[in-house]
């Protein structure tokens, strides 16, 4: 495997409180996180200082790239202005990530950080060049018309996160890597379940055409009026049902990797599983209608969740300790479509 270039300035307990600096850089990081996901905000507190900081640096990235796409301020004229406006901005997306793992210096507070955690935690050049190949897929919004299709979308944008992180938090053993995109894409598969209205008003509609009638097809892949008509709501309950069904198989899996974490960690990625696993919950309650109101947890039951998560990893504690051990990180590439499958 290709490794980034080892670096001097972060040592193996984070980012060195010497570097002023770099710490701005981390609370401009921690600031994004605190401001687009309460849940893994949430979560990334409970983990260990040795890798709460490059955490928090990965998540800034992710969402600075995102938040490009979805931010850019477009032309009122054709698709293909329109297009060529996106097409700009990832490429220059790419540019920077060619850069900042060539090792060229970064004056951007996010981009300065994140080259830090992909050299000082081994972060293969390929994962975060997946996520912007995922990114590419809503800048080009196409028709997913099988299920391997979505896949493909949820491993790029999520799964990738997970091997990123198997990275950031230290795991050495191989065997976690497809446990931890099965985490992602559980999480991403969630989250286009909640969004289908709100997806559909930004022009995208991500559940795969095999899974729609003729009719709900055509009006998800249509311009979208004020709100979704009562009969397409009532058809997507069999494939949002279906959807979150599948995510439960993918959480699973993930819930198989936390033995390879220790024990902090694992708290940590158990409470960010069940609090997004509870919003799948949550439109089961609402009859798995998408236009019922946006499926939310409240800040209490995220509590209690926090809490129910300490309760089942301190029930599989025989054979942990309370400790971070000295971080290593995989040896190998897991790459599409080997990373999707699920265990028999």
């Amino acid at each position: 495997m290709t490794r980034a270039p080892s670096s001097p300035i972060i040592e193996a307990g984070g980012f060195p409180s010497a570097s002023e600096g770099m710490r701005r850089s981390v609370d401009q990081c921690r600031a994004i996180i605190q401001h687009h996901s309460k849940s893994f905000s949430l979560a990334s507190r409970l983990l260990p200082r040795s890798s709460r900081d490059n955490a928090v640096v990965v998540y800034a990235w992710c969402r600075r790239a995102d938040d490009a796409i979805d931010q850019a301020v477009l032309p009122a004229g054709s698709t293909d202005e329109k297009e060529a406006v996106l097409d700009e901005i990832l490429r220059r997306l790419r540019e920077e990530l060619d850069h900042l793992y060539a090792g060229h210096h970064q004056s951007d507070p996010v981009l300065a950080a994140f080259q830090q955690v992909v050299f000082h935690r081994h972060i293969p050049i390929l994962y975060p060049s997946e996520l912007l190949a995922g990114m590419e897929m809503d800048v080009r919004p196409m028709l997913y018309r099988t299920m391997d299709d979505l896949l493909l979308y949820c491993h790029r944008v999520a799964g990738i996160v997970g091997l990123m992180m198997c990275h950031v938090l230290g795991v050495a053993d191989d065997e976690a890597l497809p446990h931890a995109a099965h985490m992602g894409l559980a999480m991403q598969i969630t989250n286009i379940c909640r969004d289908v209205e709100e997806d559909w008003q930004r022009g995208r509609c991500y559940i795969p055409q095999t899974m729609l009638s003729p009719m709900c097809a055509s009006v998800l892949t249509r311009p979208p009026t004020q709100k979704l008509p009562d009969q397409v709501r009532m058809e997507l309950k069999k494939p949002v049902h279906d959807l979150l069904q599948l995510a439960d198989r993918y959480y699973r899996s993930g819930d198989g990797g936390l033995k390879y974490l220790d024990a902090t960690s694992a708290w940590a990625i158990r409470t960010a599983r069940l609090v997004y696993s509870a919003i799948g919950t949550r439109l089961a309650r609402q009859g798995f209608d998408v236009g019922s109101g946006r499926a939310v947890v409240p800040t209490s039951r995220k509590l209690l969740l926090v809490v129910q998560s300490l309760g089942e990893g301190l029930a599989s504690l025989p054979g942990r300790a309370f400790r971070h051990s000295t971080p290593q990180v995989p040896t190998r590439l897991l790459e599409y479509p080997k990373v999707v499958e699920l265990p028999s």
